[in-house]
């Protein structure tokens, strides 16, 4: 776990500790020391905790006038237990449609289990979104997660994509491919 880093060739366009808005605004990181573990493992330092014990994310890419937000996870995304929809609406999406972003892509490549509760907090936020003309997708979850995110109905509210090339692009054509696709889904 502690070989898997957040992805960082976006960080000459746009790094969150830098951004005043950004719930990480300020915060300092160490290239060393590792202090954060997820079930026993420690994790690279460079990833985020935002109040769950069993999921991390990076808050790769912002763009406040596209109103748009790119964050990467990690771990297991816990419903059932920790109530992580919550922990994340509340300590980092809310945040940010406070500050006008709409549109939100989670890529899940390393949530490698989903457990699910029940689907008030996707409702919720798809109805935000959607009065807004927004959207949330998730990209290339793992089979098994998104095996039981779907079982559980939740793309429903939170479309689920693949995208095996992110890397390649910048943050603003991703961003101008999903929502081409999701006005098209949503119209």
């Amino acid at each position: 776990m502690q070989d898997i880093e957040p992805y960082y060739n976006w960080r000459h366009l746009y790094t969150a500790e830098e951004d005043e808005k950004s719930p990480f605004y300020g915060r300092v990181y160490s290239e060393f020391e590792y202090s954060q573990t997820l079930y026993n493992f420690y994790l690279h330092p460079q990833w985020d905790f935002f109040g769950s014990k069993t999921l991390y994310l990076k808050l790769l890419f912002v763009d406040y006038d596209a109103r748009f937000a790119v964050i990467e996870l990690l771990g297991e995304w816990n419903d059932a237990i920790e109530n992580d929809i919550m922990t994340l609406r509340r300590n980092i999406t809310d945040e940010l449609q406070a500050d006008g972003i709409v549109h939100f892509i989670l890529i899940a490549e390393n949530v490698f289990n989903f457990h699910s509760s029940d689907d008030s907090y996707y409702e919720d936020w798809y109805e935000e979104l959607n009065d807004e003309r927004g959207w949330a997708t998730i990209l290339n979850m793992p089979e098994q997660s998104k095996y039981d995110f779907q079982k559980a109905r939740l793309s429903n509210y939170i479309e689920l994509l693949e995208l095996q090339q992110w890397r390649t692009m910048k943050p603003e054509v991703i961003f101008q491919l999903i929502d081409k696709q999701m006005v098209n889904r949503l119209d």
